[in-house]
């Protein structure tokens, strides 16, 4: 895997990101193509138009031409790289691809994304793809987008696409609509970028859009057999001051934390073994499982990074750190 992958998946379905438009999803919907996992191949499974397939696919092209398919972002950003996932799609799959990339203010039918005055930049030249594996494609582009188009050559099946990269939130419209955010959230630009142990669970759970769904759908650690205590360390989309805190034990029944505490520190540098000296924000408390604890913040200096101490391991299913932009 390529540094790429630890970005945010900007088309993710769980972030609001949706194929809206496809020259042609005959054998498998354009949706299935945003979904997560690698897709999954049942032995047997049809349809009245063929095999079933967990991915976008397109009948064959007798036209000379090729199928493309357009993604809107789950939020706007740039693009460190793509996945063209080819799982299980062997004698199925696109000879090569290209993604193309454009920014959309506002509102716009996804019929006319195709329109002469609709500028598409390209952020991956015609690549080849490997049938039944994940493509991984490094993109050098600072632009920020808000849809992405790519194309298959000629035609075929992709099992899954991801998008990898960093999020840039319209803060001119969230500040005049908002007093108040959640900092933390990714659809703001948050982003986990360190954390003791994320043998359960992925750290960037903790921040994902909506409620977690089940125990999956969070930050879990291992069972800790030595001393110390895990954490996990947040770096918030904008610099801010903090008001209330949302610490969601959801689903964690028997494997919750004992406690918690939250620091925040105000620095420049985004990497996690870069920050300097934390400061308390919330004082170590006791949680309770499968449920959602809402606590006040009372320090109100500005801080851009947090870092959620648990004791002395377990599952936390949201955090969310609402409060106030500096500046």
């Amino acid at each position: 895997m390529t540094d790429f992958t630890k970005l945010i998946d900007l088309a993710s379905d769980r972030i609001g990101g949706r194929a809206v438009s496809c020259s042609d999803d005959f054998f498998a919907p354009k949706e299935r193509m945003l979904l997560p996992g690698r897709g999954e191949f049942i032995v047997g499974k049809y349809t009245e138009n063929g095999k079933w397939m967990d991915g976008w696919e397109s009948r064959r092209r007798r036209d000379g031409g090729h199928d493309w398919c357009i993604v809107k972002l789950g939020v706007p950003g740039t693009v460190g790289g793509v996945d063209v996932d080819c799982n299980h799609f062997l004698g199925n799959a696109p000879k090569s691809c290209r993604v193309e990339g454009t920014r959309i203010e506002g509102y716009r039918p996804a019929s006319t994304l195709g329109d002469a005055d609709v500028k598409w930049t390209e952020l991956l030249a015609d690549s080849p793809t490997q049938p039944g594996a994940q493509n991984l494609y490094a993109i050098s582009d600072e632009g920020t987008y808000t849809h992405l188009r790519l194309h298959i050559y000629p035609d075929g099946g992709v099992a899954r696409f991801r998008a990898y990269g960093e999020v840039r939130p319209d803060w001119k419209r969230l500040r005049a609509e908002h007093r108040v955010l959640d900092l933390a959230g990714i659809e703001h630009g948050g982003m986990s970028i360190a954390a003791s142990d994320e043998f359960f669970s992925n750290k960037q759970n903790l921040i994902m859009p909506g409620p977690s769904t089940h125990m999956g759908d969070g930050w879990e650690s291992k069972r800790r057999r030595g001393p110390g205590h895990d954490w996990v360390i947040i770096r918030l989309g904008a610099e801010g001051r903090l008001v209330r805190a949302l610490i969601d034990t959801s689903h964690f029944k028997g494997n919750f934390p004992d406690a918690c505490e939250l620091e925040g520190t105000r620095a420049d540098e985004s990497a996690a073994d870069a920050l300097g000296s934390w400061r308390t924000l919330i004082p170590r408390m006791k949680l309770e499982a499968h449920t959602a604890h809402e606590i006040p913040i009372v320090d109100r200096e500005p801080v851009t990074h947090v870092r959620l101490n648990t004791f002395p391991d377990g599952g936390i299913a949201r955090l969310r750190l609402f409060g106030e932009l500096v500046g």
